[in-house]
């Protein structure tokens, strides 16, 4: 699941009047950074905390001008930098089977449920890498998944860049208006930290840091 191929869709249905509501993943929905937790679990302890070493220097930059974007690119470099989409999108899947029990909040998904009954556009918008969320959004019924996206080489490999900004803060509503419209309403939207202050500044109904269940 991606943004990509599907814009049209989501523009008619917004023409035919059902609700847009954007969510937040990791932290709104989640307990933790779900892409730290995907990382960690990928490469095992020693593994993470040797990279966490050789991260020592972006950590000190990200210190100084506390640019997210910088420091998830290190972390994408060290620790994914080569692999296949296909071995990357299986793990993925994999991790969102076995920590979905503890990793969800159930009154987020409780919210988000009871959006989708109503019968809304449920829009996931992530700073966390497309790839690695798609399994939790699918599972979750989500109309669409905006987030921050990886490029892959000819071979279909990491490169350790990413294809656009870093998606928070005011890129987060850039998306959102780049696959609805400029005129879009979004009826509701949850998050949990500054990252999210434009997005819920331009909702009708904003929750921060409403949820705070844990499973």
């Amino acid at each position: 699941m991606s943004d990509m191929g599907i814009v049209q869709d989501l523009r008619q249905s917004e023409a035919a009047g059902r609700p847009i509501v954007a969510f937040d993943f990791d932290g709104t929905l989640t307990i933790r950074d779900s892409f730290t937790e995907f990382l960690r679990w990928r490469v095992g302890p020693g593994a993470w905390a040797l990279g966490l070493v050789k991260l020592a220097p972006a950590v000190a930059a990200y210190a100084r001008d506390r640019d997210r974007g910088r420091i998830k690119a290190a972390s994408v470099k060290e620790f994914l930098q080569g692999v296949d989409r296909q071995t990357l999108e299986a793990e993925a899947a994999q991790f969102a089977q076995e920590v979905w029990p503890r990793f969800m909040r159930p009154d987020a998904l409780a919210v988000w449920n009871d959006w989708g009954r109503r019968g809304a556009h449920r829009v996931i918008v992530t700073a966390s890498p497309t790839t690695t969320v798609a399994p939790f959004a699918r599972k979750l019924g989500a109309e669409v998944l905006l987030g921050t996206e990886l490029v892959f080489d000819g071979d279909d490999r990491i490169t350790g860049a990413f294809a656009g900004p870093n998606c928070r803060a005011e890129e987060k509503v850039r998306r959102l208006k780049a696959a609805y419209g400029d005129d879009m309403t979004l009826v509701a939207a949850y998050g949990d930290t500054s990252g999210d202050t434009e997005m819920l500044a331009m909702a009708q109904e904003p929750g921060f840091r409403v949820f705070r269940q844990k499973p």
